[in-house]
């Protein structure tokens, strides 16, 4: 009865576009859109286009749910043995190896304890950014987006994107999965936090979009260009969403800001789309596969950059992931504003109180013409 009733109700789009899926929400009734939040929580939670607060919703259903199950089939695995390992002579020497009964815990339950244990700790960490909201007037968070499967996606939202002034979209790089989510997030709250101060009383909302299967090892996966190409459709998608949803007096600003490979991605989505962007800034680049500023498909001069001190990934990174001659954006010839950094190494850029952080806050509110820049390199310095 159940699916006959489902199957009677005006159904998405097929293969709809963020404007396609906003318009079919709009002429639904208030019953029907309860009806397929209430039946179909995970198709309405994964529509572009449809309102921040219905996804939220729906999607929150699909999280609760999701944990619920998990928790429940955790706790019917057995704990791992507690004599993990024994000793015993090889060669005639003393080595140490895990005892069979171990083992054979492993080999019938190992990899899904530890999937079950990766995955629950990273809704953990996104229930912690829920129970939040309030403390030092951080906004209610929105989920935009969640699934369990494989590595997990997650987009959290600090704030309503529908009615922000201003919108800025976080890709995360390698390694980025939903057992490390609560690291991004809180990367996000950090920055939904300094542009709050650089807003002049306008509205802000950050997101973390993990909505990709990122590369899982640095060495293994990252130098390859396909996990950058294979998510950039949905991260083009997911934008052209939010202009679709959004319901503000006038548009909003939007910055999308990439990390590591998050800013391949990123680059991937400007060569191949249209990124519907205003801004973009890039941390710790490796490269985005296109040769200049001008091609990031945003207004000229609305390209920033960030090289700290001690980051390592951005060289490496060049020659597989650069442009013509291995162009990245740390280079002048790439024609990036080159903004200041204050922090080191690889994943300080969002340290709370940073010049690095608020040169983010800057661009992110429009400011980016205040925000200072490093001095160009001086040609004759080798000579010098």
């Amino acid at each position: 009865a159940g699916k006959k009733y489902l199957d009677s109700l005006p159904q998405p789009p097929k293969d709809g576009s963020p404007k396609d899926n906003a318009a079919w929400w709009k002429g639904l009734t208030d019953e029907e859109r309860a009806a397929l939040v209430s039946l179909r929580p995970d198709a309405v939670g994964a529509l572009d286009g449809v309102p921040s607060a219905v996804r939220d919703e729906a999607n929150r259903v699909v999280f609760d749910e999701t944990r619920a199950r998990q928790q429940l089939e955790l706790n019917s695995i057995p704990k791992p043995p507690a004599n993990e390992w024994t000793w015993i002579t090889a060669g005639g020497y003393p080595a140490k190896v895990h005892t069979d009964e171990w083992m054979e815990w492993h080999r019938k339950y190992g990899d899904r304890y530890e999937y079950l244990n990766k995955s629950l700790h990273g809704m953990q960490d996104i229930q912690k950014r829920f129970d939040a909201t309030g403390t030092n007037g951080l906004p209610e968070a929105y989920l935009l987006g969640f699934s369990a499967e494989g590595d997990g996606r997650a987009i959290v939202a600090n704030g309503n994107p529908d009615t922000a002034d201003h919108q800025a979209v976080y890709v995360p790089g390698t390694t980025s999965d939903l057992n490390g989510i609560g690291g991004d997030v809180d990367r996000m709250v950090n920055l939904w936090s300094a542009a709050r101060s650089e807003a002049d009383g306008k509205t802000v909302s950050t997101i973390t979009w993990l909505g990709y299967d990122a590369p899982d090892d640095v060495v293994k996966d990252a130098p390859f260009e396909h996990y950058a190409y294979d998510g950039a459709p949905a991260f083009t998608r997911f934008l052209d969403g939010l202009e679709a949803s959004h319901s503000g007096d006038t548009p909003p600003h939007r910055t999308v800001i990439g990390h590591s490979y998050g800013t391949t991605l990123i680059g991937a989505a400007a060569e191949k789309g249209t990124l519907n962007a205003d801004d973009v800034v890039l941390a710790g680049s490796p490269g985005v596969k296109v040769s200049h500023a001008t091609e990031m498909d945003v207004p000229k001069g609305h390209v920033w950059n960030e090289e700290a001190k001690g980051d390592a990934v951005p060289d490496i990174g060049r020659w597989g992931h650069g442009g013509d001659w291995f162009v990245i954006p740390s280079d002048p010839e790439f024609g990036a504003n080159q903004l200041t950094t204050d922090t080191e190494g690889h994943s300080g850029y969002w340290n709370p109180g940073s010049d690095s952080l608020k040169n983010q806050a800057l661009v992110v509110t429009g400011n980016g013409a205040d925000a200072p820049l490093k001095p160009p390199p001086d040609p004759w310095a080798h000579v010098k």
